[in-house]
């Protein structure tokens, strides 16, 4: 079992979203966060004040899924989150080692 981990642009969440689905992926947990990467932030004009933002707004997925449909996923996230510009974000894979549906007690695979 893989978990992924996607951080991208809040406007493209529904375009990632329906691009997972498209592949059978059924579930994704969703978080805003900010950070930056290397864009390190820009510069805003407010009501005639310049002021640097630091951290950007981003929203962070964490999918779980089988390690044969790891391929199909990142697809999915890289093309429907995809804009050619700066800041599209990261996608990170890691190891999952356990999963427990608490409902049922169902374990690994049969839990995600």
């Amino acid at each position: 079992m893989k978990l992924v981990t996607a951080i991208i642009k809040p406007f493209k969440l529904d375009d990632v979203r329906e691009s997972i689905a498209q592949f059978g992926i059924e579930g994704l947990t969703v978080t805003e966060v900010k950070g930056f990467g290397r864009q390190k932030g820009h510069t805003e004009l407010y009501r005639g004040a310049e002021y640097q933002v630091d951290f950007l707004p981003k929203v962070k997925l964490e999918i779980a899924t089988h390690d044969e449909d790891i391929d199909r996923l990142l697809e999915a996230i890289t093309s429907a989150a995809h804009t050619g510009k700066i800041g599209d974000g990261k996608i990170f894979v890691t190891e999952l080692e356990a999963a427990v549906r608490i409902r049922t007690g169902e374990l690994d695979a049969e839990a995600i």
